[in-house]
C-alpha cells in the first residue's frame, strides 16, 4: 500500500511538472552596451525594455544588462558580439564600423535628419524591408534609431559662423560625420563617445558633434564653454543606433517567447523612443546654461552656408553608393520623403 501511494505521488508531481515549468525561466538575455548605467540608453531604452519582455514573458525571459563594456572589448567590436553570440543583445552605433551598414548612412548625411526623432525613427521603419535589410545580416533588429542630433560642443571656440571651424580638431561620430567636417574646413577625429570627455580636457580635440543627451552623463558641459546648433535647434547630422539580436538566439526561442520580443520591436518601439530621445535633450541643455556656457543659434543665413558646404559630401556619399552598386539617390529621396511625412 506504502508503494503504491507513493508512485501515486510521483505520477501527480509529474504531471503537474510541465505546469510548473511553463512559468519558470527559460531563456536569459544578455545586452551589452558602451554607455553608463545611468546614461538614457540604459535607463530610457534598455531598463524598461527589459521589464516589458520579462512581465510579458511571465518570466520565462529574463534580461541582464551590462554597460560601459563590462562583457569586456571596445565599442566598435560590439557588433561583432552579437554576430559572434559572446552578447545576446547589443545597443551601439553602427558607424563605429565603417563600411558595413552602407545603406543606413543616408540617415547621418548632413541636413537630412531635421531634429525630430519621431519623425525619423519611422522613416527608418517605413523603409526598412525596401531598402535597409540588406545592411542587417546576421542580426536580427530589435530598433533601429537615432537622437535628436548633433550639436556643436566647443572647449574655447565658439562657433558663430561657418569659418569658425576653420583648422579645428573636431571628434566625429561616423565617417559620414568626418567628410562634413572637412566640407566645413575642420579636422575630424574619430573615436568612441566614452572617450571624448578624456580628449576634451586634454584639448585632443577642440569640440565635438553630440546632442545634449549624452553630454551630461558624460559631463560634457563641465569640459566646453560654448553650444552651437540652428534655427529651431537644427543639427549638423546625426548618429545611427541599432539595439539587436542575435539571430540564431531568436531564432532558438519558442514561437510565444518570439512574440513577446516582437512586440517589443518595430514601429511602435520607434515611435516611444523617437519621442522620449527628445524629452531627454533639455536636462542636458539646462545642464550647460546652468554652469554659463554659451547657447549660440546660427541665423538663416549662416546655417544655409552650411548646408552650401555640406552638399558635396552628400554628392560623393551618392556617387559611391553607385561604386558599390546601391542607388543612392534612390535611397535619400526616400529618407527624405519618408521624414517629411512623419514631421510634426
Amino acid at each position: 500500500m506504502v508503494r503504491s501511494t507513493l508512485v501515486a505521488a510521483w505520477a501527480a508531481i509529474a504531471a503537474l511538472a510541465p505546469l510548473a515549468g511553463a512559468q519558470a525561466q527559460e531563456v536569459t538575455l544578455k545586452v551589452h552596451h558602451f554607455l553608463g548605467p545611468t546614461a538614457p540608453t540604459q535607463t530610457v531604452l534598455i531598463e524598461p525594455w527589459a521589464k516589458r519582455v520579462e512581465e510579458q514573458s511571465d518570466g520565462r525571459i529574463k534580461v541582464d544588462i551590462y554597460p560601459s563594456m563590462t562583457l569586456g572589448g571596445r565599442p566598435p567590436q560590439l557588433i561583432r558580439q552579437v554576430r559572434d553570440g559572446i552578447a545576446d543583445i547589443v545597443w551601439t552605433v553602427p558607424g563605429y564600423t565603417p563600411g558595413q551598414f552602407p545603406r543606413t548612412e543616408v540617415f547621418e548625411l548632413p541636413f537630412v535628419h531635421r531634429n525630430d526623432a519621431r519623425a525619423t525613427n519611422l522613416a527608418i521603419q517605413d523603409m526598412y524591408e525596401d531598402y535597409l535589410a540588406e545592411d542587417f545580416e546576421g542580426v536580427h533588429p530589435i530598433l533601429v534609431h537615432v537622437h535628436a542630433g548633433n550639436a556643436f560642443h566647443m572647449v574655447d571656440t565658439p562657433v558663430r559662423a561657418l569659418a569658425d571651424l576653420k583648422g579645428l580638431k573636431i571628434r566625429i561620430p561616423t565617417r559620414v560625420g568626418g567628410w562634413m567636417i572637412e566640407a566645413f574646413g575642420a579636422n575630424p577625429v574619430g573615436m568612441p563617445v566614452p572617450e571624448l570627455p578624456q580628449s576634451l580636457s586634454k584639448k585632443v580635440v577642440d569640440g565635438a558633434l553630440i546632442p545634449f543627451e549624452v553630454s551630461l552623463p558624460l559631463k560634457v558641459h563641465e569640459l566646453t564653454t560654448s553650444s552651437t546648433e540652428g534655427p529651431d535647434q537644427l543639427r549638423f547630422g546625426t548618429a545611427v543606433f541599432l539595439y539587436a539580436m542575435n539571430s540564431a538566439k531568436y531564432e532558438s526561442l519558442p514561437d510565444d517567447l518570439k512574440a513577446v520580443i516582437d512586440a517589443n520591436s518595430g514601429h511602435a518601439l520607434a515611435e516611444e523612443m523617437g519621442q522620449a530621445w527628445m524629452a531627454v535633450e533639455d536636462p542636458g541643455r539646462q545642464a550647460a546654461l546652468d554652469r554659463g556656457n554659451a547657447m549660440i543659434v546660427l541665423s538663416e543665413d549662416e546655417i544655409a552656408r552650411f548646408e552650401e558646404a555640406a552638399q558635396p559630401v552628400i554628392d560623393r556619399w551618392v556617387k559611391e553608393m553607385r561604386d558599390i552598386s546601391i542607388d543612392g539617390q534612390a535611397l535619400l529621396d526616400a529618407a527624405r520623403a519618408a521624414i517629411e511625412r512623419h514631421s510634426q
